[in-house]
């Protein structure tokens, strides 16, 4: 059974960077899908970025587009977000999501319920 377990979030000022990690332990292979989500206080979980773990076809949603990027570190089991140009909207708690069957290819890959496994979550705080 895959583990993930987040971190890197914190307290940022608008404009900041952030990376977060994700460490996958446990079975990876097959046609997984590693991706991000976001959850802000009384909002649904919202998709963020998506990758192919034995590839790298990329999946975001647009408003993130150019400011957000995803990779991966096959080597070292990590799975990466990198965020530039943080605004005060991007505060939400950022998790991450595994799709060991590669369902979410056909099914959707923006859809939270095509993701078996979850991490805990790392808060990310964006200061105006």
């Amino acid at each position: 059974q895959v583990q993930l377990v987040e971190s890197g979030g914190g307290l940022v000022q608008a404009g900041d960077s952030l990376r977060l990690s994700c460490a996958v332990s446990g079975r990876t292979f097959g046609p997984y899908v590693m991706g991000w989500f976001r959850q802000a206080p009384g909002k649904e979980r919202e998709f963020v970025a998506a990758i192919r773990w034995s590839g790298y076809t990329t999946w975001y949603t647009d408003s993130m587009k150019g400011r957000f990027t995803i990779s991966k570190d096959n080597a070292k089991n990590t799975l990466y977000l990198q965020m530039g140009s943080l605004k005060p909207e991007d505060t939400a708690v950022y998790y991450c999501a595994a799709d060991p069957s590669g369902r979410s290819i056909t099914f959707g890959y923006a859809a939270p319920a095509n993701y078996d496994i979850w991490g805990q979550g790392t808060q990310v705080t964006v200061s105006s």
